[in-house]
């Protein structure tokens, strides 16, 4: 055999012995082993008129690269208003910020209770989520269980779910948490908030039409508690945020199970940049829920899973059982992160300062 053959043979097995040690112990990573290149950039985001920063839900990055769009849930800042802080507010909660934290362009208000995820497809269309429970929905408002597809400058060209009303079958949601749009349209939907939601992912093709569903609630490979965000990787593989669950679970895009991974926490959200980058956004981990564990944004190799550094929130205290820091997170062309934080009510901005 060839040298160069074997050298390709013998990578090929480490790989393999690498995934299936991952797959099935989950390669625990404890954050405070990794470094942290980054610092932080405070009072990043600006909004006009001296609004007030609401709850923050999901950041994602505009085709360009350099804009950054963000749900901001208006600007009710009680505590016991989270879940539904936009209900009474015409403030416009789908906000795209410049490189210096300015607001360029807005839209939505009036249109959702609790705005959630967001993605923005290769065509500049921005998808939404209306992730609000059932009962805090007033009795005949149509808001709720969907999401809607608009233009750059918000214009509505789709929505699917049954406004206001939750669901289970093929055009309906309950909470749907996240969306992503594959390269080829096809449409991606967490459909589910907690518990007692549908927990699956419905698949659709770039006209709305229902292509396929799977998961369900429980605790084996498929199956959700509590999923949260996804997205899509380099190589077309759907990254699940199973937080409930404490990992990330891996699939086809015809929902075959590929792997589960627990080496970047409690995970809320996930990110891919261009360079096979993974980010993870853990904003739950502590004593109860996710013991030995610190809140951060985890970053590794989107391929073989290995986490090389981590971005702990200084202000976590694993002795509270509450949402803290980031719970989506995402990376402009530039490299500089961005989370949203919807318990501290920032848009977040890290810059990478060493190698």
């Amino acid at each position: 055999m060839k040298n160069s053959n074997f050298k390709t043979l013998t990578k090929r097995l480490i790989q393999k012995i690498v995934f299936f040690i991952l797959l099935f112990t989950g390669a625990q990573s404890f954050g405070q082993t990794y470094p942290n290149p980054y610092r932080t950039v405070e009072n990043w985001a600006k909004l006009p008129n001296g609004r007030t920063m609401g709850a923050v839900g999901k950041v994602t990055i505009d085709p360009d690269g350099e804009h950054i769009w963000a749900v901001i849930r208006c600007d009710a800042t009680e505590p016991e208003r989270f879940g539904d802080e936009c209900l009474d507010s015409d403030l416009d909660p789908i906000i795209k910020f410049d490189q210096e934290g300015n607001v360029v362009e807005s839209f939505g208000g009036g249109m959702f209770i609790w705005p959630h995820g967001i993605d923005v497809d290769n065509d500049g269309n921005v998808w939404v989520t209306e992730a609000v429970s059932d009962n805090r929905i007033p009795e005949g408002d149509k808001r709720g269980h969907q999401v809607i597809k608009f233009n750059p400058k918000g214009e509505v060209l789709m929505v699917l779910g049954n406004p206001g009303v939750p669901g289970n079958n093929e055009y309906e949601f309950n909470s749907p948490s996240d969306v992503v749009v594959a390269d080829n349209g096809d449409i991606f939907i967490a459909d589910g908030h907690g518990e007692n939601t549908n927990n699956r992912i419905m698949k659709y093709s770039s006209d709305g039409t229902f292509i396929k569903s799977w998961g369900k609630t429980g605790y084996g490979p498929g199956e959700f508690k509590s999923l949260h965000g996804l997205d899509i990787d380099l190589r077309g593989r759907i990254f699940i945020a199973d937080r409930g669950n404490n990992r990330l679970q891996v699939f086809d895009q015809e929902g075959n199970f590929i792997a589960q991974w627990t080496q970047f926490g409690k995970p809320s959200g996930v990110f891919f940049d261009e360079h096979d980058n993974i980010f993870v956004s853990d904003s739950e981990s502590d004593n109860v829920q996710n013991p030995g564990w610190e809140m951060g944004i985890r970053i590794g190799d989107a391929h073989m899973g290995w986490v090389h550094y981590f971005i702990m929130l200084p202000t976590g205290d694993p002795r509270v059982k509450t949402t803290n820091g980031a719970e989506f997170v995402a990376v402009d062309k530039y490299g500089n992160l961005y989370g949203g934080e919807p318990g501290p009510r920032k848009l977040q901005k890290y810059v990478r300062v060493r190698p």
